[in-house]
Formats: structure tokens, C-alpha cells, sequence
């Protein structure tokens, strides 16, 4: 199969970005023909590396530069010809479905931040694949047709992104409280600094490290600066590969207020660590329902405090939640992500060639 990914851009820090980069990734070990059609960055040497083929077309939002867009990707599709074109950004989707409708082939959409009012514009796609259960029944309830749609939920475990990676752990002071993700405020990180300010009080030895950026990283070391555990967290910045953080961490938090399906709890599941999260979106499922990780109600950082005071107080019941962050973890590999994808293009391809559209 010759397949088109399209999506806004390939740096770093975008979660789909990574999303869209593992998957092409591993379809081509599964022999398929994948090429990567966006406004370019970081990602692209990796993926030459792994023989995805990169294109460059803009997706600025200014009308004459999507009109061009639009042409580029017209004539690219014609010389390139792939099988079915797979949108990943909202922009991504409105390039492709004129220009599919017109070469006679399916696209697909993936709804990664359904919480945005857009993300309904995805429903577009031939086929449209919601990464965890609860994006899947909130785009029902927005309208898409559940037979158009697919769950897919998000895994990294495998992918190409770590091959080759140093997996040296960080030394981290113990016990090592980790936050990995966007300084936004859908990730709840005020909830985690009120919580973590008690759990400081009752533990002085006890660490918190975030590791990430975003436009809310000043207002947040304000915050913390006030805090009477404020010499106890530190702010790591952005990092281009955090796994050896949380290799380093005893703990991983995800105080989260919105989250459809966060790439991070596969990795902190690969990386051992007990786990404590908010109760929120594809949370649940990434973490087994509470097998994999202690759920907590969101917006509660006194649930949240006594979640991680009841890991840092007690060495044995920590060591079992390291434990647990191991049950079903291999569903949480790429190449079943991979699978999956394939089967949606297939049944994509039946239902725009007018064959029954058996749900794989």
C-alpha cells in the first residue's frame, strides 16, 4: 500500500507530530510505501533514515498560501499516487478532502484534541480514528456517524523516535516526582504544585521535577516560587528526549484536565515508573482502568497529595505500582497501533469503492 501522511509540521513539541512520525515509521517495516507530505522540521532526518519519503507543503492558515497548498498537494498525489492519504491536523484534512474527492481515493482523519470545537471538521474523512475509547463516544455525540468511526488508541513502546537512544537514567534526588508534558492549562499544573507543597510538608526529602516548556512556564515558576516546597522543584525545560527522566523517577504524575490520549503513559509505563492521573478522557484506558496507575478525580489536588503520599510514604506499596505500570503494557506497542491503522485503511478503502464496510 502507498500511503500519504499529511500534517501541519514535524517538530518536536506536538504530541501528534509524534503520533503521525512512529506510525509512518513502523508501516513501512511492514512493507508499505509512506511518504510524509508537511511544512517540514525536526523529525525529518529520522525519517529518511527509516525510508519515509518527506514533502514539503505549508499549511500556513493565509488564503493564498492554502490555495497554492492546495495545488502542490493536487499535483503531488498525482505523480506520488498513493493508496489512501492519512490527515492528522484540521488544516491537513481540508487539503486533503477536495483534492481526494477529485483523485478518487479515501482519506483518513485522526481526532487527537477532540476537546477543541474544530476537531469536529475531522469528521470529514472517509474513515475518522479517535485515539482512545472516550474521543471515540465524544464525537458521536458530536455527530459523526459511529460506523464511520474507529479507536485506535495511542502507543509509542517500539518506535522509531527511541531506537539507538541512551537509556541511562537521570540522577534524580529520591524520592524523584516526575511531570512530563506542555506547561498548558489543560495539564492541571497548579493542582500538582498545591498538591505537591503538602506532600513536601509531610515529606521533606520528596522531589518534584517538570519536564517540559510552554507559554505558561513563567506564570508557573511564579507560582512556585511562593510555595514553601519551592527549592524542592525544578524546572527542567523542554527536552528533546525525556525518557532517561523518567528511567530516573520514581513516580509519574499527570494532573491533567483534558487529555484525549497522552503519548507520555506509554512511556512512563515503559519506563517502570508508578503512575498517579487524573481520571479524565483516554487517561483510564492508557492506564488499564486503574491497573496500570492510581486514578484521581481532576481539579482534586487533595486527591491527588494523598495519591502520592501514599507511594512516597511507603517503599513497598511504591514498588507495587512500578509493578502494576507493567500489566497489559505491550498493547501499548507501535506495531499494534500500525496493525490497527491498516485495518482502517483497508475498511476506508472498501467503503469508497462501494464494497460492504465490514468494522475490522
Amino acid at each position: 500500500m502507498r500511503i500519504l501522511h499529511l500534517l501541519n509540521h514535524t517538530n518536536r513539541m506536538n504530541g501528534h507530530v509524534h503520533a503521525a512520525v512512529d506510525l509512518s515509521c513502523a508501516q513501512v517495516k511492514f512493507g508499505h510505501s509512506v511518504a510524509v507530505a508537511s511544512g517540514g522540521g525536526d523529525f525529518d532526518a529520522l525519517l529518511a533514515a527509516n525510508s519515509v519519503e518527506t514533502m514539503l507543503i505549508s499549511h500556513e492558515r493565509r488564503p493564498a498560501t492554502l490555495l497554492k497548498s492546495l495545488n502542490s498537494l493536487y499535483r503531488l498525489v498525482r505523480k506520488w499516487r498513493p493508496d489512501i492519504v492519512h490527515a492528522h491536523m484540521m488544516t491537513s484534512a481540508l487539503l486533503a478532502w477536495p483534492v481526494c474527492k477529485s483523485a478518487g481515493i479515501p482519506v483518513v482523519t485522526t481526532v487527537h484534541n477532540e476537546f477543541q470545537k474544530s476537531s469536529i471538521l475531522m469528521g470529514i474523512g472517509t474513515r475518522v480514528i479517535a485515539v482512545s475509547e472516550e474521543v471515540g463516544r465524544s464525537m458521536q455525540k458530536r455527530g459523526i456517524p459511529k460506523s464511520r468511526l474507529n479507536v485506535v488508541l495511542n502507543g509509542t513502546i517500539g518506535s522509531a523516535r527511541f531506537e539507538g537512544k541512551d537509556r541511562t537514567p537521570r540522577r534524580l534526588d529520591s524520592p524523584a516526582i516526575i511531570f512530563v508534558g506542555g506547561l498548558h492549562p489543560r495539564k492541571g499544573l497548579p493542582d500538582l504544585f498545591a498538591a505537591f507543597d503538602n506532600v513536601h510538608k509531610r515529606n521533606p526529602a520528596s522531589r518534584l521535577y517538570i519536564v517540559g516548556d510552554g507559554p505558561h512556564r513563567d506564570e508557573y515558576t511564579k507560582l512556585v516560587s511562593s510555595m514553601d516546597s519551592a527549592s524542592a522543584v525544578t524546572f527542567m525545560g523542554g527536552q528533546d528526549d525525556p525518557f532517561p527522566f523518567l528511567l530516573g523517577a520514581d513516580i509519574f504524575v499527570l494532573p491533567s484536565h483534558a487529555d484525549p490520549a497522552p503519548l507520555v503513559l506509554s512511556e512512563a509505563r515503559e519506563a517502570g515508573c508508578a503512575i498517579v492521573a487524573t481520571a479524565v478522557d483516554g487517561i483510564p484506558q492508557l492506564l488499564e482502568q486503574g491497573q496500570a496507575g492510581i486514578l484521581v478525580p481532576a481539579h482534586d489536588p487533595a486527591a491527588l497529595s494523598a495519591a502520592i503520599c501514599s507511594l512516597v510514604e511507603d517503599p513497598k506499596t511504591l514498588q507495587q505500582w512500578k509493578e502494576k505500570s507493567q500489566f497489559n503494557v505491550d498493547h501499548l506497542r507501535i506495531e499494534r497501533v500500525a496493525r490497527e491503522t491498516l485495518e482502517v485503511y483497508a475498511a476506508a478503502t472498501r467503503k469508497f469503492r462501494g464494497q460492504p464496510s465490514e468494522r475490522p
